[in-house]
């Protein structure tokens, strides 16, 4: 199996001998990036660490800045090209034993990247590590891992279960339950703000999938790792701030449309045509309560309407959903 033939025959390193590249996709979180970078810098210790920061043709003066005030190799990606196809051209120009993926609105905690890598070494098995993630007020964001999506959770989403039970374990699967990350754990998927691999074994499992442009790659990859014999797990002691909105956050449906997107190429990409298109239409039913449950309410923000005015753009999927939500690639909201 993969996670096997990952770790089998490998001479057992110290923590002190393995490098660790770690991938940072920026667009337009200038000031942001940069107090992650400063994060690393000042919580990495005496860890072989290199950072390579591609930037998605940002116009906030995000390169130049990073170049000269922090030791981080940048990338100029050319354009927008989203967090998959950013991510894999991060990792194929490291030369590092370990490649980390980190979002941009993070900061890394004292002690978290030595915690995360010294499990990885002593549990090779794994392959695919995550860690706890920390709202900025210390809260838990449950967000650095998900259950798989299965046509149960798709349906509590349609029929509003996940919302009017939020945090069950039946009818909220994915969010599983009241977990508070705060134990060793097998999970079905890893998010990529906190992903840590061997750089070969991401590379041998093909990367992030380039179809995807935002939102639903992780899911897809932690998905496909599986797949192949590897255990992703979270690591509690690898602790990160995580903003969580980063370059996407919108209040008009924009970002929930992208996640939407995300998940019907999941559903395409992993389940027969019967199978996905059930799932679809599960998502435009729960989309469609969740809008008129605005009005009815008479909110004021009304993003669930915005997402269900914009269901045509998503409902393809990626690549399609790509143009059709955000237009030229070189003008779209980034990664």
């Amino acid at each position: 199996m993969g996670g096997e033939s990952a770790s089998g025959g490998r001479p057992h390193a110290g923590i002190g001998d393995v490098t660790v590249g770690i991938v940072i996709v920026n667009y337009n979180t200038r000031e942001a990036t940069l107090a992650c970078l400063k994060s690393i810098a000042a919580t990495s210790e005496d860890l072989r660490v290199s950072v390579v920061v591609v930037d998605n043709a940002s116009s906030d003066g995000s390169a130049p800045a990073f170049r000269e005030s922090t030791s981080a190799t940048v990338i100029d990606s050319g354009g927008n090209l989203g967090f998959a196809r950013a991510v894999n051209l991060g990792a194929r120009a490291l030369d590092t034993d370990y490649v980390l993926l980190l979002n941009p609105d993070t900061l890394m905690l004292p002690g978290s990247l030595r915690a995360l890598l010294g499990f990885a070494l002593e549990h090779p098995e794994y392959g695919v590590y995550g860690g706890r993630t920390l709202a900025p007020d210390g809260s838990l964001d449950p967000h650095s891992c998900w259950g798989a999506p299965t046509l149960w959770s798709t349906f509590c989403f349609g029929t509003g279960l996940s919302t009017f039970f939020k945090d069950s374990a039946v009818f909220d699967p994915e969010s599983l339950g009241t977990w508070q990350r705060d134990t060793v754990r097998e999970v079905d998927i890893v998010t990529g703000c906190l992903l840590l691999m061997t750089r070969e074994d991401f590379l041998t499992v093909g990367g992030m999938d380039e179809r995807y442009f935002l939102y639903g790659e992780d899911a897809e990859f932690s998905m496909r790792c599986s797949a192949r014999g590897y255990r992703p797990v979270l690591v509690p002691e690898a602790v990160i701030v995580h903003e969580n909105g980063g370059s996407s956050t919108s209040s008009d449906g924009s970002k929930m449309s992208m996640v939407l997107a995300g998940k019907v190429t999941l559903f395409r990409t992993l389940w027969s045509p019967p199978r996905a298109t059930i799932a679809v239409a599960l998502l435009h039913a729960g989309v469609l309560l969740r809008a008129l449950l605005e009005r009815a309410t008479r909110r004021g923000a009304r993003p669930w309407a915005g997402v269900w005015a914009k269901r045509a753009r998503w409902s393809p999927g990626y690549p399609k959903a790509e143009a059709l939500l955000f237009g030229p690639r070189d003008s779209t909201p980034g990664a």
